[in-house]
């Protein structure tokens, strides 16, 4: 089947889109692609703007983004030599819907803090985060 007739769909446990969504949808994904949405950034530019990234999962997160065509390396010809990265139109796609994402859990935060105080006053306290219980 040609690719343009393949059906995607991220609920199926075997399809491709899956490991994108993972990719994309991740905190660094998320983090990453936003960032980038704001200009184009050097890897350690990148690095501060990401605030507790680590080099390795910022870089990793790269190197998936750049392999699901949504993010370019550029290496410019300098001394030393530099590297750049940037959206594609794909990237700048998802990433704006990313960017609302991220402005409307921002707009939120206070209802959400009402409600994150109000369930922890009546559960008792656990080692376990609520993801995990």
């Amino acid at each position: 089947m040609p690719l343009d007739q393949l059906v995607y769909d991220v609920f199926a446990k075997n399809c491709t889109s899956r490991r994108v969504m993972d990719t994309v949808a991740g905190r660094w994904g998320i983090l990453t692609l936003a960032a980038l949405q704001e200009g184009t950034h050097r890897f350690n530019e990148l690095r501060r703007r990401v605030d507790g990234v680590s080099e390795k999962m910022l870089s990793q997160t790269l190197h998936a983004l750049e392999r699901d065509g949504l993010v370019v390396r550029e290496v410019l010809s300098a001394i030393p030599p530099r590297v750049e990265y940037s959206l594609t139109d794909s990237g700048r796609r998802i990433a704006a819907k990313l960017s609302e994402l991220i402005d409307l859990v921002e707009a939120e935060m206070p209802d959400i803090t009402v409600a994150q105080e109000r369930y922890d006053a009546r559960e008792p306290a656990s080692d376990s985060t609520p993801a995990t219980r």
